[in-house]
């Protein structure tokens, strides 16, 4: 089948883990629902239920890098806790994974930036703006606040604080020595550092996202979730988009969001893991793995194909406030559209550069 070979990757010294790739397929539909939804507001702003709706749909997008960095968190620290290896190579192999696609889409961003000046984000002053292109370049936008050339790129911040920070944490305290159970009260008493602190003294809450994908990996590698327990899986992923909805309509505070959201994705991450039951086979659903084999290069192009269309298309329907047709019928013929750019990007640059070797 032609599309096997376009979507699926090789994984050469580890077991492949699908309902993963589906879970980044569910990840990447959230980030993109965000951005469509934000940019198609001036088609619906007037109608009162679809905004309402809209919004909604739009806050639950929200969650959709928070799963990636669970995902994030399991990945590395499990790879990092399994086998010792040297930093030099591993740091190596996280640069060879972020930087062509992301290389390729910034050096997009600035010569459109050149093109189309009045939407440039790049300083004027030459000066600046070197400063300013070598602080994206070094991925500083998100941890430190800086607005990023390419808007999504923030969240690559955070990835790479914590792929520089995990080695440093298993090494200096040793912690494959430790029993599982010690490494997760530890892990559990700093995801509940993280989320506090904030409250206090401000800090980035987000990073207890990766530390719930550090606990999955501790309790899934360790023991068996009995099968009865299956519901756990189906029961995360709703206490999530509850969780979500509730701080859309009620105002649920920043920490208490983070916490459930962290506490959902582990529960429905823990499923996927560690049982071969409905869970888990939804999420091994081919078409939504390939989304997920795709979603770094989706990530970081799906912004600037919907800016583009966003820009084209008042010239065909002026806005209204009042377009519902324009809003149902443009979801799936945008998503068509930044699925088919970012296929190209995927096979241009990430697989070959990037994916050639997974290890």
């Amino acid at each position: 089948m032609i599309f096997k070979n376009v979507y699926e990757i090789q994984h050469t010294n580890h077991t492949t883990l699908y309902s993963m790739e589906g879970l980044r397929g569910l990840a990447i539909l959230l980030v993109f629902l965000v951005h469509y939804v934000t940019l198609s507001e001036p088609w619906i702003s007037e109608s009162v239920r679809t905004h309402y709706w809209a919004s909604l749909v739009r806050s639950l997008g929200n969650v959709g890098v928070d799963l990636f960095f669970v995902l994030s968190g399991y990945l590395i620290y499990g790879m990092l806790l399994k086998k010792q290896r040297p930093f030099i190579p591993y740091l190596r192999r996280r640069i060879e994974r972020i930087y062509p696609t992301f290389g390729a889409v910034l050096a997009l961003y600035i010569l459109l930036s050149v093109l189309f000046p009045a939407k440039s984000k790049i300083p004027h002053n030459a000066a600046d703006a070197a400063l300013y292109v070598a602080e994206n370049l070094l991925l500083l936008p998100g941890v430190f606040d800086i607005d990023p050339i390419i808007t999504v790129a923030w969240s690559l911040s955070y990835e790479l604080f914590f792929y520089l920070s995990v080695p440093f944490l298993v090494f200096f305290l040793q912690l494959r020595r430790w029993t599982s159970t010690g490494r997760f009260a530890f892990f559990f008493l700093v995801a509940a550092l993280i989320l506090a602190l904030p409250q206090f003294v401000g800090g980035h809450v987000r990073l207890a996202m990766f530390i719930s994908g550090m606990l999955v990996f501790e309790v899934s590698t360790h023991g068996r979730l009995p099968v009865r327990m299956e519901f756990l899986g189906f029961l995360g992923l709703v206490l999530g988009l509850a969780c979500t909805v509730a701080q859309y309509t009620y105002g649920f505070s920043g920490q208490w969001k983070f916490a459930t959201l962290a506490l959902s994705f582990f529960l429905l991450c823990w499923t996927c893991f560690s049982l071969d039951g409905p869970t888990s086979r939804a999420f091994r659903w081919t078409p939504l793995r390939w989304l997920g084999n795709i979603s770094y290069s989706y990530y970081l192009i799906h912004g600037l194909v919907l800016n583009a269309i966003f820009f084209l298309l008042p010239k065909l329907v002026a806005p209204t406030g009042n377009d519902l047709y324009v809003f149902t019928l443009g979801l799936p013929a945008c998503f068509l559209a930044t699925f088919l750019v970012a296929t190209l990007l995927f096979l241009s640059v990430e697989k070959p550069f990037s994916l050639s070797k997974i290890t």
